[in-house]
C-alpha cells in the first residue's frame, strides 16, 4: 500500500455538523461516524480510551469523509478532559481540474465563514483563493493548476 497523508481535524463537539456541511460543499461522502458511545470495548472490557471513562453521548470519536478522486478527511471532537483550542496553525489546500469546480468548492465553504483572498488567478494556478470556513478551518482552493515546463 503507498504511504497517505490523511489530515485528522479536531472540533469541539460539532464534527457531526462540519462534515454535513463538507459532505454537501465538496460533494463528498461521509464514509464514518463513529460516536464515542459506538466505540467497542477492548478484550480487557475497557473503553480504549487511556486511564478516564470514554466521553459519553453523541460526540464523534471519528469520522472520515471520502472526497472525489479518493482523498480522505478525518476528524472527531475532543474528549471532554482536552479543553478545545480550534483549528491552528493548519490550512487544507484543495485542488481542482478546472477554474468552475474551484468556484463551486470555495463558495460552497465560504458560506458562513470569512474569505481571506478572493479567487484570483495565480502563477501556478488559473484560480487561487483562501478562507476561513464557519467551523474555523481554513482552506486554499486552486482550478486548474498551470504547468511549467
Amino acid at each position: 500500500m503507498p504511504t497517505t497523508l490523511t489530515p485528522y481535524l479536531s472540533f469541539g463537539g460539532n464534527t457531526r455538523d462540519a462534515f454535513a456541511f463538507y459532505e454537501k460543499a465538496l460533494g463528498a461522502k461521509i464514509e464514518t461516524m463513529m460516536s464515542y458511545a459506538e466505540m467497542p470495548r477492548s478484550a480487557a472490557g475497557d473503553s480504549g480510551c487511556g486511564d478516564g471513562p470514554p466521553p459519553g453521548g453523541d460526540s464523534i470519536m471519528h469520522a472520515c469523509l471520502a472526497l472525489p478522486g479518493g482523498a480522505k478527511l478525518f476528524a472527531g471532537d475532543t474528549p471532554p478532559s482536552i479543553p478545545y483550542e480550534g483549528v491552528k496553525g493548519v490550512m487544507l489546500a484543495i485542488e481542482y481540474d478546472t477554474i468552475a469546480q474551484a468556484h463551486s468548492a470555495f463558495d460552497a465553504l465560504s458560506q458562513g465563514g470569512q474569505v481571506t483572498m478572493p479567487l484570483a488567478p495565480a502563477f501556478w494556478a488559473k484560480t487561487f483563493g483562501m478562507l476561513t470556513d464557519r467551523f474555523g478551518v481554513s482552506w486554499a482552493v486552486n482550478g486548474e493548476p498551470i504547468k511549467f515546463a
